[in-house]
């Protein structure tokens, strides 16, 4: 079983975390570039401090994921080709989530890692456990069909095409249910990271549909913080069949939360950026 190690209460967003989210909601059209000072003003709108976006801004960096630039004298940091290439990536997971057909099939992932190359092996292994794949067994992975392409993608960009093997396979015999995916993933984790995001965000949405005015700056600071929360969940959930989901599952509850707040906050959001960047 693919297991979910803590939900989503267990911890605050890292400074890490929500810098990436400001560049991909933020940094990607034009130059996508933000002055240190810019960034600095942003976070601290989320409650951190300037040596804390320092620090996290050299960790990016040297992560490959923000590159040093300046822009009119100004210093600052735009993304990466390659950060830019995962983040369009992960928006057709995170605001096009789809879930697959009944009777769709499976896409097996085969695969061995020489002992010598363990570090190889763990990529392979959180990659997987991010696109979404369930463990049948210790080299034998599993997903929903319809996520070959983005697998097929995400393999090539890593350079881990060479140790997997994929297979689109249908059950035979007594069919799928949800017993057997109980026992590929953990989905009683996942339900427990939608509760935590549906607790911690219903209340957010409805003060919002609440408020008379908008304030901008409390909007830049309420969507980033969703967009953080939330990110991660759609890759960790493979996206099953309706029948193959546990009672009461809250996914799409969730899902639809996340998209009214984001629908909600994005405009103004944009205009508080634009604002302390101008």
């Amino acid at each position: 079983m693919t297991t979910i190690r803590q939900s989503a209460h267990a911890r605050a967003p890292q400074p890490r975390a929500l810098i990436v989210t400001v560049y991909g909601l933020h940094a990607r059209n034009g130059e996508g570039w933000l002055s240190v000072a810019t960034l600095i003003r942003l976070l601290a709108e989320l409650h951190v401090d300037e040596r804390a976006v320092r620090s996290a801004v050299s960790r990016l960096k040297r992560r490959g994921i923000l590159e040093a630039r300046r822009v009119d004298d100004a210093a600052g940091y735009a993304l990466s080709e390659s950060a830019r290439a995962i983040l369009a990536e992960g928006d057709r997971r995170i605001y096009r989530q789809r879930g697959a057909a009944a009777g769709e099939g499976w896409l097996l992932a085969v695969f061995s890692v020489p002992e010598a190359q363990r570090q190889r092996r763990h990529l392979l292994r959180s990659r997987l456990t991010w696109l979404g794949f369930g463990t049948v067994s210790a080299g034998v992975w599993v997903a929903p069909a319809h996520l070959e392409k983005e697998t097929v993608a995400v393999l090539e960009r890593e350079g881990l095409w060479a140790y997997v093997d994929l297979f689109r396979a249908s059950r035979v015999g007594s069919g799928d249910s949800p017993g057997n995916v109980g026992t590929w993933w953990d989905l009683d984790a996942l339900q427990e990271m939608y509760d935590d995001f549906l607790a911690a965000h219903r209340p957010v949405l409805a003060a919002w549909r609440r408020r008379r005015r908008t304030d901008d700056a409390a909007a830049f600071a309420d969507h980033t913080r969703a967009v953080t929360a939330w990110r991660r969940l759609p890759f960790l959930d493979p996206g099953l069949p309706d029948d193959l989901l546990p009672a009461g599952w809250n996914g799409t509850a969730a899902a639809n939360l996340f998209l009214a707040l984001h629908d909600r906050l994005t405009r103004p959001a944009q205009r508080h950026v634009k604002e302390v960047g101008g």
